[in-house]
């Protein structure tokens, strides 16, 4: 179960840049993933791959179609007989409807999987859609966050990213990528924690709240496994970057892809 836990979208804040993403995807170290790449049985879907269940949590496709997951924590145990959540995203990237037509029919079965947040479309619009509120919706313009709670829950790491990436992005500002892309990285790689007041309670009790607190995640159990930078530039080009981690080790590995959506 794919547990992306910071999700960053800048969403027509530029018009020479209308996409801009960034995310960490936090997951146990035991669950087995391959980093980014072309999926051999889906040349046209770019995207890590969860070795378990064979989803995936965030990834694009050579036409521009996007979508990213992170799941909602609430405390519980996860139930029995649900689905991985890393399938829906994996669904829409393989699939050839409408974002509207996807996220209406996924709607239909909120208990099919445990609590999630999906963000998906393509260069001509982005939703959003949880199956622990009412949905979906429209994105507006602006730069939108997602921690493991909903859309723009102002949870402290969650603002200071957010906060951090719309000055990278001001429109009045020239934005120059070889700059952009460290820059973006830095945030996601920013592991201190807020103060214990300023901490959710997700019902998982104070000290792994602390734990979790931070936008990149180092412990031997779990952790920030990879964290993923994405930039739809006006005139079609895309790049995906991806810089993988190990316990104790940022950057162990990094890919890059660019091209230019069909």
């Amino acid at each position: 179960m794919p547990r992306m836990c910071l999700l960053l979208v800048a969403w027509n804040v530029r018009d020479d840049m209308p996409l801009v993403v960034a995310a960490n995807r936090d997951e146990f170290r035991s669950r087995p993933a391959s980093p980014a790449a072309f999926w051999p049985d889906e040349p046209d879907v770019l995207a890590g791959r969860d070795g378990a269940a064979g989803g995936t949590w965030l990834g694009v496709t050579r036409s521009g179609r996007f979508a990213a997951l992170t799941n909602v924590r609430d405390g519980g145990a996860p139930r029995r007989g649900t689905r991985s959540r890393g399938l829906i995203v994996s669904g829409f990237l393989r699939g050839v409807e409408g974002t509207a037509e996807f996220l209406a029919a996924l709607a239909c079965d909120p208990l099919e999987y445990d609590g999630y947040n999906l963000v998906a479309g393509d260069r001509s619009g982005l939703s959003w859609l949880s199956n622990r509120a009412a949905g979906p919706r429209m994105l507006e313009s602006g730069v939108h966050g997602i921690s493991n709670a909903l859309l723009d829950t102002p949870w402290p790491k969650l603002t200071a990213a957010r906060t951090r990436l719309e000055r990278l992005l001001a429109p009045s500002t020239a934005v120059d990528e070889t700059v952009l892309v460290p820059a973006v990285f830095e945030l996601l790689f920013d592991d201190a924690r807020p103060e214990d007041d300023d901490l959710p309670d997700t019902g998982i009790g104070l000290e792994r709240e602390r734990v979790l607190s931070s936008a990149f995640i180092d412990t031997p159990e779990y952790g920030t496994r990879a964290s993923t930078v994405v930039l739809f530039h006006e005139d079609g080009r895309i790049r995906f970057e991806e810089r993988t981690h190990a316990p104790g080790h940022p950057n162990v590995s990094t890919v890059r892809f660019t091209w230019r959506a069909s």
